[in-house]
């Protein structure tokens, strides 16, 4: 009989239908089932021994909240006997409705029960805890993790004690991942957490990756990537890490309408074992990034969601570097500007942060211009280091994508029929902040422009780089960073910003409300309690119209 070992996971939901994401132990049938009745059914597919199935489920009535099951093969595996949680849902939206979005970025996996958590409490955990006590109350519509789903290079005790018994950590990558199956131990330690199951299985989810994904500083630069294939264990991993990407996070992205019409996913249920159908596509898009679009769009009544792979869509000749490629830039501004009449909020989702403290900004300016051979080959390899040693690889590292999404963002955000609001929500950085630029003169968009940055869902930030976040938003660390791009002679931004909130440290989320042409942000963290479950706090809540 077959079991469940992983899921499931509620990803795509509108007004009438839905994906529910599935692993299984052995090829069957899986079903959804509502009110009693079969509401969708989809077979396994294999993948590295692995069997996964993604189940369309339609015909639900909108504005309403749907129980339901998964059985396997006809027997009932979910909700489990016994379960303390309420039953999983899918909550179908309704025209008019409010839309809640929830975000953030960087999720360890949480401490195994009874263990003290090195990095305090889980701010998934704790929202799946207050969802659980009051099901009926306010939940987000949708969850969007902007990165670092999982950390294939920073792995937990107990991840190293499953890599030791299967090779010897002595050879490389040591304690890091190394193929598809160690990254399948990933997803189960993360995802089987019993809180974070439950609030996957009743919360539709957004996902894109971030560099923890694959590799810290993922694509950072030529030179970086010419070092990484230089090694005899990098071609594992980078095609390991983009086919469990397709498999555990891209596939949920799309929508019933894109699976059906994906050629990949047809293939890959059309035989016995799809592995070698997505290793060959893995390969092409190693060898050429253009060839693959991860990034994608999600509609919520009049709120649009553009979420960006910042990742593996790079250009990183250094005489031609860019954030996303020609492609991937050009889907981007036709999505962005796409009927502006159907649109009340534009939100542009991106792993790395587009308006960062403004001396992080010049030096990461600063830093690009000295690769590109500003100052001459002796800067330029020193370029190169400091860009690898302090994460240099921002927006801002790729000057002209910066200039390109700030004149994208005023555009969409211009005009008779702008959004209210255009906001670029960003993680990776652990720590959170809201920071909005300002046009010169008369120059600026009618929306309201709002960088909303939000990091660590669970994790950690040394004490020293808070005090150089912290640093980075003041008048002298402005005076600083002009001196310093001025040295690498890198071109100043059109814009000016300034930070309107935060920063702020602590596993934490976001939360957008958006109705009508209103919006409200509110910014929670995970605090622990003595004798009682960790809870969130609202540490931030404000209204974002004008």
């Amino acid at each position: 009989m077959a079991e469940l070992r992983l899921g499931p996971l509620l990803r795509y939901a509108d007004d009438s239908a839905a994906t529910v994401w599935v692993e299984t132990s052995r090829p069957c049938t899986a079903e959804v089932r509502v009110a009693g009745r079969s509401a969708g059914t989809a077979d396994t597919f294999q993948i590295a021994g692995h069997h996964y199935a993604l189940i369309p489920v339609t015909g639900l009535a909108p504005g309403t909240d749907h129980p339901y099951e998964v059985h396997l093969g006809g027997t009932q595996v979910w909700p489990p006997p016994g379960s303390p949680f309420p039953p999983s849902v899918i909550r179908t939206s309704a025209t008019g409705d409010p839309v809640r979005l929830a975000f953030g970025s960087c999720r360890w996996a949480a401490a195994p029960a009874g263990e003290k958590d090195p990095v305090g409490p889980d701010a998934l955990d704790t929202l799946a805890t207050r969802i659980a006590a009051g099901p009926d109350g306010e939940r987000p519509d949708v969850l969007v993790l902007l990165g670092d789903q999982v950390y294939a290079d920073e792995t937990s005790k107990a991840t190293r004690r499953l890599l030791a018994a299967r090779r010897d950590l002595a050879d490389p990558p040591g304690a890091e991942v190394a193929d598809y199956e160690e990254y399948t131990a990933l997803y189960y330690e993360s995802w089987l957490d019993p809180e974070v199951r439950w609030l996957l299985s009743t919360v539709p989810s957004c996902m894109i990756f971030d560099d923890h994904d694959v590799i810290d500083d993922w694509n950072t630069s030529a030179a970086w990537l010419a070092d990484m294939r230089a090694t005899p264990w990098w071609r594992e991993r980078i095609l390991s890490g983009l086919m469990s990407y397709w498999v555990y996070q891209h596939l949920g992205n799309l929508s019933p309408g894109e699976l059906a019409a994906d050629p990949l996913y047809a293939a890959v249920r059309a035989v016995p074992d799809g592995t070698e159908l997505l290793r060959d596509f893995a390969c092409r898009a190693d060898a050429d990034p253009a060839s693959v679009h991860w990034s994608y769009r999600r509609d919520f009544g009049r709120v649009r969601l553009l979420m960006v792979d910042t990742r593996a869509a790079r250009v990183l000749d250094e005489q031609t570097r860019a954030m996303l490629d020609p492609d991937e830039a050009r889907w981007l501004r036709e999505q962005a500007l796409d009927a502006p009449e159907t649109c009340d909020h534009l939100l542009i989702g991106t792993s790395l942060p587009w308006l960062l403290p403004h001396l992080v900004h010049d030096a990461e300016a600063w830093d690009a211009a000295l690769c590109r051979g500003s100052r001459g080959e002796r800067w330029a390899r020193f370029g190169e280091k400091l860009r690898r040693a302090a994460d240099l690889e921002h927006w801002a590292a790729f000057p002209e994508s910066f200039d390109a999404l700030t004149d994208l963002v005023a555009e969409a955000g211009s005009g008779p029929d702008a959004p209210a609001t255009v906001c670029v929500l960003s993680g990776d950085v652990h720590h959170a902040y809201v920071a909005e630029p300002t046009w010169p003169g008369d120059e600026g968009p009618r929306a309201r422009v709002l960088q909303l940055t939000c990091s660590p869902v669970h994790n950690a930030i040394p004490a020293a780089i808070r005090f150089g976040f912290r640093f980075g938003w003041s008048a002298l660390a402005r005076g600083l960073g002009g001196r310093v791009a001025g040295h690498g002679r890198s071109r100043r931004p059109t814009i000016d910003w300034r930070r309107t909130g935060g920063p702020w440290f602590g596993n934490q989320l976001m939360t957008l409300t958006l109705s009508g042409r209103s919006a409200r942000l509110r910014l929670e963290q995970a605090r622990a309690r003595r004798g009682a479950p960790a809870r969130l706090r609202t540490v931030m809540e404000t209204d974002l119209t004008r």
